[in-house]
């Protein structure tokens, strides 16, 4: 199984366990608020009828007296309003008001109440009649509160943890990749030169000029890329570079190693100014992996078009080959390191390709459209001002 999809899957069950937790925490203190939602309902209605004892002087001894009085100060917490039939605020509890700001208050907590919960109804005598208004408690108020802060903090605390280890993972990633490119530039190191002795063998020995020419040119452009690839993990130096030119260059000598059977193609305004900051060594090596890659797509025939555009302040290189194409699931998992669509292919070259568009020019590359049995576009954009870092 894909190391990244087993990843994702891992996310994905992390998410799902926070979502149930929190779902779990939600329907718990929904439930619990309901149950202290009736409880503080039966105390108001103690409450209600304490008044009434009290009001009515329905009461037979001191004992009950001492009793009712006993229920009506018990609440403390519960915030009530007790009116007459006309509206006209008789009693409060639980409310803290200033003096002068008395009656504004309270009739604003009287309108709240009336919205919260139906009135209890008191009936002093046969004549008289009064409503008692309540809303919920401090407490019972910040409980339902509580799962929608757990949810925060369960999400906050997933959305810290998935970015200490991407963090990391990135950081690995880096790591391993300066120290594969080093290696590998160091492991060339020592053929390159027995090449360049070989080469100046060849020419004592008289060897035709033009063989032994293309061949010190191909020695040279490996040289070059090896000692760039040494120096991955430094900044490389991006130096104001004509983008058709590079282009060009790399096309032609890839036309050279190339079979006849493959053309390529270069649409490119000559009267546009295609100057940007570019590495050309490593850039050059990104346009020769993708050409590689279509070659390999297209099975040693077809045709590779390479279209620079203009817009704004960027530039657009497509690469457009008509190989057998992508399924569109594999548009993102191309560029991962180690994924491969090929039976002896590493799945490294995109990857670094990627890292030396993103990382190092600070542009995008990613697949524009495919299509099975069609070909495959690839784009590049590049900022005209990159700066250097």
């Amino acid at each position: 199984m894909d190391i990244y999809l087993k990843k994702k899957r891992w996310k994905i069950l992390l998410f799902l366990g926070a979502i149930l937790i929190g779902l779990a925490s939600l329907l718990y203190t929904n439930w619990l608020t309901d149950k202290l939602s009736q409880e503080e309902r039966k105390k108001v209605e103690l409450w209600a009828e304490a008044i009434k004892r009290l009001a009515s002087g329905d009461l037979d001894s001191e004992t009950d007296i001492s009793l009712i009085e006993m229920i009506s100060n018990q609440n403390t917490s519960i915030p009530l309003i007790v009116t007459g039939s006309n509206d006209s605020i008789l009693i409060h509890a639980n409310i803290a008001v200033p003096p002068q700001r008395e009656n504004e208050i309270l009739r604003k907590e009287l309108r709240k109440m009336k919205l919260q919960n139906p009135p209890i109804e008191i009936f002093i005598d046969d004549h008289t009649r009064q409503f008692l208004y309540y809303r919920e408690s401090y407490l019972l108020r910040n409980l339902r509160l509580f799962p929608v802060i757990q949810l925060m903090v369960i999400f906050l605390f997933i959305g810290v943890a998935y970015l200490a280890f991407s963090a990391s993972r990135s950081a690995e990633q880096n790591q391993v990749w300066v120290g594969m490119s080093k290696e590998t530039a160091h492991q060339l190191g020592t053929p390159i030169s027995s090449l360049m002795a070989w080469i100046e063998l060849l020419r004592l020995k008289e060897v035709d000029g033009a063989t032994v020419d293309e061949l010190e040119k191909d020695v040279r452009r490996l040289e070059k890329i090896t000692e760039r690839f040494s120096k991955i993990g430094s900044r490389p130096e991006l130096l104001h570079t004509d983008l058709s030119r590079v282009l060009a260059t790399t096309l032609e000598y890839l036309r050279r190693r190339t079979s006849e059977k493959v053309k390529f193609e270069l649409h490119a305004d000559p009267a546009a100014l295609w100057e940007l900051p570019l590495n050309e060594a490593l850039f050059s090596w990104v346009i020769e992996n993708l050409c590689k890659n279509a070659i390999d797509a297209m099975n040693g025939e077809g045709t590779i078009t390479l279209s620079l555009k203009e817009k704004e302040n960027h530039v657009l290189l497509d690469i457009t080959d008509t190989g057998k194409g992508l399924h569109k699931s594999q548009f993102k998992a191309i560029f991962r390191p180690g994924y491969s669509t090929k039976k002896r292919g590493w799945g490294l070259g995109l990857s670094l390709a990627k890292r030396i568009v993103e990382n190092y020019h600070k542009g995008k590359i990613f697949i524009r459209d495919s299509e099975i049995s069609k070909g495959t576009t690839f784009r590049i954009i590049l900022h005209r001002n990159t700066t250097k870092g």
